[in-house]
């Protein structure tokens, strides 16, 4: 037997080839033992997949057999038994990850959950208490932090160029048309998916939280315009952080025709940085007042290509679980971090729920409260 952490997947929908990714990528630490989805042929999709990324890499070929035997569970909770599982990644729909992830902390299973990390306060709690009880990392898939653009500006916020910060802005300007939300039963749900503002934009919300800081309160607006689901298709929120300074969200899945534009913007008193890119991979304009002439050019060195709104961070994230779980750290997005997104998503929908700003922390909350047909 190898020194390598042994890897499941619970859930092997769109985001699961990611999660194969990460562990691929991370080969010598890591590798995939068994899957797990209630529909058997979700599964032999991941092991094909596992199989032809790996195949289509000569540096890969030579260090992985493509043809190992990968453990196959319909119920996840026979995965949780398998001692050679040491790591559980999960991407099922977002409604199932707090009961998941409980469960796979109560079996000893280190944990790496999918955005949203629970779709309420409450459960989120539970999940990161758990994690502490049980001496146990777990990991919340915001992989945008990875990015090299990203690193660049939560750098240039650490050495306090910004000066005063006045204002950041962060949008997602995407399409999710009818066949999207028709290609199952859970994408426009309260229950499952909560809403673009929790499923597409959290990325970006997560974004604003870590580069702005602690949240004082949010005043916000969200409607329905365009599909025929429960949830929001567009929503906007003023939010003030602790510091004093503003934020702006603005999320739809309602451009026509196709998704245009992800971006983040930082401005204060001494700099302005605009991200972009459909992964927030390409730096747009860097200034500083102490920033050298060619200093911008350099910066967007660390821009990169993707044809994905993934990324590549997934790689990173797995590899940084991977070194706190030898090195016993927090991995760099974990429960508390993971939950801060999450919990400003949900003041959001209170907020424009009951028409008034919201504070936070905020208290037991979910994406079904004060919804008459969940009551």
């Amino acid at each position: 037997m190898n020194n390598r952490l042994g890897f499941g997947i619970i859930g092997c929908g769109r985001i699961s080839p990611k999660h194969v990714e990460g562990i691929i990528n991370n080969y010598d630490e890591a590798e995939l033992v068994a899957v797990s989805d209630l529909v058997p042929e979700k599964m032999d999709e991941a092991v094909d997949y596992f199989k032809e990324y790996i195949e289509d890499d000569e540096r890969l070929k030579k260090e992985i057999n493509a043809d190992q035997n990968i453990k196959k569970y319909e119920d996840y909770k026979e995965l949780l038994k398998d001692d050679e599982v040491d790591v559980v990644t999960i991407a099922t729909e977002t409604g199932y990850h707090a009961e998941i992830t409980i469960d796979a902390l109560n079996a000893g299973k280190h944990v790496i959950v999918e955005k949203a990390m629970a779709l309420s306060t409450k459960d989120a709690d539970r999940m990161i208490e758990t994690a502490d009880k049980k001496g146990l990392k777990l990991a919340v898939c915001h992989q945008n932090r990875f990015n090299p653009t990203v690193q660049q500006l939560r750098e240039a916020l650490q050495k306090d160029r910004f000066g005063r910060l006045v204002h950041a802005v962060a949008s997602v300007r995407w399409n999710r048309n009818d066949e999207y939300y028709n290609m199952d039963d859970w994408h426009g749900t309260l229950a499952l998916d909560g809403g673009i503002l929790m499923n597409q934009c959290i990325h970006n919300i997560d974004m604003l939280c870590w580069m702005m800081g602690d949240v004082e309160r949010v005043t916000a607006e969200t409607d329905t315009f365009l599909r025929d689901i429960e949830t929001e298709d567009a929503g906007m929120a003023v939010v003030r952080f602790k510091n004093g300074a503003i934020g702006l969200i603005e999320g739809t899945v309602c451009v026509y025709p196709r998704n245009l534009e992800e971006t983040f913007n930082i401005f204060g008193e001494q700099g302005t940085v605009r991200l972009a890119g459909i992964a927030m991979n390409e730096i747009i304009d860097w200034k500083f007042a102490d920033g050298a002439e060619d200093e911008a050019e350099k910066m967007k060195e660390a821009n990169y290509e993707t044809d994905t709104v993934y990324g590549y961070g997934h790689n990173l994230l797995f590899g940084d679980m991977i070194d706190a779980i030898r090195e016993d750290r927090k991995p760099l997005v974990d429960g508390r971090e993971g939950k801060k997104a999450m919990e400003l998503v949900l003041a959001i929908y209170k907020s424009a729920r009951i028409g008034q700003p919201i504070e936070l922390p905020l208290e037991d909350y979910s994406t079904t409260t004060g919804v008459e047909s969940y009551e």
